[in-house]
């Protein structure tokens, strides 16, 4: 199924999100997800403006702002609307049912209320599924599941990577893809498990042209890796295209385009094959 184009994969989603985003994937022809990690919310906005028109996906961690208002998600959304551009809430939930629903949908955040995707690590087990699903399903969002990760070290592998495929594949109404490294379609599944149709959406984090890695672990590799040769479908960079002065802002749309060109060149060559 991954080796059709997005628009033949957005038929097939019964997710309102999943569909969304591959239909903005394709519509605008870019695969790449900016990430945006600052912690001023004037340079969060002004990075945002800058990369929005090439971009399918903008990733936030609007909880490292430290002048959060609550007028800036109104600010995003626009912007969303603007740049036609997914939101996805990096929020990795990792607490029980109950505890997440709250974190979901209250706090100061309320990220149900304005972030299209949001995801959460499997190791509470299938509750956390059940607890987000309970806001997330009636507003139309979707789950991502963090089966893999892309720093050194990291313990998300093996056994329990096919435990979060499993959960996934019993809340496909929900889940529509991972956090991870390669596709997860099949991973885990029984003998008797018919997974010819499966689709995980794989957004893919770890992607830079011109680094391999940084001093706290994390391990880069380049759009072609991860969209030709692992067969993802989301390149998620960071500081790859906004570095670290966040007034360049033309140099930050440069680097969103030299991406977004290398994601769907990867992408237009997968389909070939």
């Amino acid at each position: 199924m991954y080796r059709k184009s997005y628009a033949q994969r957005a038929s097939k989603q019964s997710n309102p999100a999943a569909r969304l985003l591959l239909e903005t994937i394709e519509r605008k022809q870019s695969n790449l997800a900016v990430s945006v990690d600052v912690t001023k919310s004037s340079d969060f906005l002004a990075i945002i403006n800058a990369v929005g028109p090439y971009v399918c996906l903008i990733k936030t961690h609007i909880d490292i702002l430290e002048d959060f208002q609550r007028s800036l998600i109104a600010e995003l959304q626009a912007l969303s609307s603007k740049h036609d551009f997914v939101i996805f809430e990096d929020r990795k939930f990792a607490d029980i049912g109950n505890t997440v629903a709250l974190q979901y949908s209250s706090g100061v955040h309320k990220i149900a209320s304005w972030s299209h995707i949001t995801n959460a690590h499997p190791v509470p087990g299938p509750s956390i599924i059940t607890g987000l699903s309970s806001v997330g399903m009636p507003l139309g969002r979707g789950l991502l599941l963090l089966s893999e990760m892309s720093t050194a070290g990291a313990l998300a592998r093996g056994v329990y990577t096919e435990e979060a495929v499993r959960m996934a594949r019993a809340h496909r109404d929900f889940v529509i893809g991972f956090i991870a490294q390669r596709r997860m379609d099949g991973i885990g599944a029984s003998d008797s498990e018919s997974t010819q149709d499966e689709d995980f959406l794989i957004l893919t984090p770890g992607v830079g042209l011109d680094v391999k890695g940084d001093s706290m672990g994390q391990q880069y590799r380049t759009p072609r890796q991860v969209v030709l040769e692992s067969e993802c479908d989301v390149i998620i960079v960071g500081r790859g295209v906004y570095g670290k002065d966040y007034s360049l802002t033309e140099k930050i749309a440069e680097q969103a385009i030299r991406y977004r060109t290398e994601g769907w060149n990867a992408y237009l060559e997968r389909l070939s094959k």
